[in-house]
């Protein structure tokens, strides 16, 4: 974020549940899903389509599960809420088709334990992964992109459990909100956006009125204080929507999934692949090692690339950048991250539990972002005394430390020994006149 510390407005957007490319996303991941539940050591790589009336899902799976591919696409469809007829998509009337096979064995065993030209469990693919983490807020993520996530699903959740009073609402909507820093710090919202579907007979002030009391309702009020600009259903009308108004893909909203354009990203996706992908897996390391860092105080913003070459376990390369805000020179957190954390795939499997999810699924990711919220087992705070365990062991021992932290920390040591040599000074001459 290259205005991190000069005035600036920075702009995120979100998807609700309904958009055509996260249904697209929910519907790959309730397939992961459902394999995983039967079968932890499935290899999944699912992609969906979905246009009028129509979901395509295809990809290479490899599972001893026993899976309904059709049911459980409509079951999501229906769970996302396209179940009105006359919409042009809903979970009854769209014809499925499944385009499924197994995975390459050329990937396969790059991937298991002893297979490959390694012992070790290999990464699923090459690539560069990223995460990252902020104190901006109390779930550490950048505001702009977590309140454009509240937003939509703030609405989502009023069109469902109260559907009679909003009933004018229709799955599909997106927002987008623009936040005034200064110095790094969120100042104000500046300007909101919420485009969303619904039925022809809505009145705007309804939707208008709606939107406005969920925005005082995720967004705290020192945020929204003076002018405020609103854009609501800006075309005038988005009855047209859903699959129906815009052929959805799995894995097209990667910067909705993340930091909503905060920070770098590899450019892989998330949704429909198993944990042994590093694609996923090792961004939600990432996001894991960023926000720990953060949570520990010993720097306000964290970005960690974490890369990979397929078939082999340990990562080619560690980078923490910490923008300036680190206690500890980025290249000592470097060597922190790497004797912390375990970030090979099975590592990284391992510790987060990314084979047998209990509280949480995949399809919930696949909606309102990747991070953020503390139900996954990538968003716990809980390795924040090992990481300033591993800054003392490694750093601030050794007398002969250039780190920025033990410098000041000598520096500081100086001084104050200066401080009592030129107190005691003054008392010994006052001590001495007395004599005579």
């Amino acid at each position: 974020m290259s205005k991190i510390y000069a005035p600036h407005i920075f702009t995120s957007e979100s998807v609700s549940e309904g958009h055509p490319d996260k249904v697209c996303d929910q519907i790959s991941d309730a397939i992961l899903d459902a394999c995983l539940k039967q079968d932890p050591e499935s290899r999944v790589a699912c992609e969906t389509l979905c246009t009028t009336d129509l979901i395509v899902i295809s990809g290479e799976i490899t599972t001893k599960a026993k899976v309904n591919w059709e049911e459980i696409a409509r079951n999501k469809v229906r769970e996302i809420g396209y179940t009105r007829n006359g919409i042009g998509f809903s979970a009854d009337d769209a014809k499925v088709m499944v385009c499924i096979h197994s995975q390459s064995p050329d990937i396969s065993q790059g991937v298991t334990a002893g297979e490959g030209l390694y012992k070790e469990q290999g990464a699923g693919d090459q690539g560069m992964m990223f995460g990252y983490a902020s104190n901006e807020t109390d779930e550490l993520m950048p505001a702009p992109v977590l309140y454009a996530h509240k937003i939509v699903a703030e609405l989502a959740r009023l069109r469902k459990t109260q559907p009679e009073k909003y009933a004018f609402l229709l799955p599909d909507s997106k927002s987008q909100v623009s936040i005034a820093y200064k110095d790094g710090v969120p100042q104000k919202v500046t300007t909101i956006v919420v485009s969303h579907q619904h039925t022809e007979d809505m009145k705007m002030a309804d939707l208008e009125k709606v939107v406005k009391d969920v925005v005082k309702k995720v967004i705290p009020a020192e945020l929204l204080k003076g002018k405020i600009r609103y854009f609501i259903n800006p075309t005038g009308k988005f009855v047209v929507g859903g699959p129906n108004g815009d052929t959805g893909l799995t894995g097209r909203k990667i910067i909705v999934d993340t930091y909503g354009g905060v920070g770098s990203h590899g450019g892989g996706a998330f949704s429909g692949k198993d944990p042994s992908k590093v694609d996923r897996s090792a961004a939600y390391m990432g996001r894991y090692i960023a926000k720990n860092i953060v949570a520990s105080g010993i720097a306000a913003k964290c970005e960690v690339q974490l890369a990979y070459a397929i078939g082999v376990a340990q990562p080619l390369s560690v980078n923490v950048d910490t923008y300036g805000t680190g206690i500890l020179p980025d290249e000592c957190l470097e060597e922190v991250v790497r004797y912390v954390f375990d970030m090979t795939p099975a590592g990284i499997i391992k510790h987060l539990k990314l084979k047998t999810p209990k509280g949480w699924s995949y399809s919930q990711a696949a909606a309102y972002g990747h991070f953020g919220r503390s139900c996954f087992p990538w968003e716990k705070v809980d390795q924040v005394e090992n990481i300033l365990a591993a800054c003392e062991e490694l750093f601030c021992d050794d007398e002969d430390c250039q780190c920025e932290h033990c410098q000041e920390k000598k520096s500081s040591e100086k001084k104050s020994a200066a401080k009592k040599s030129s107190a005691k000074k003054p008392a010994a001459k006052k001590s001495a006149a007395k004599k005579k």
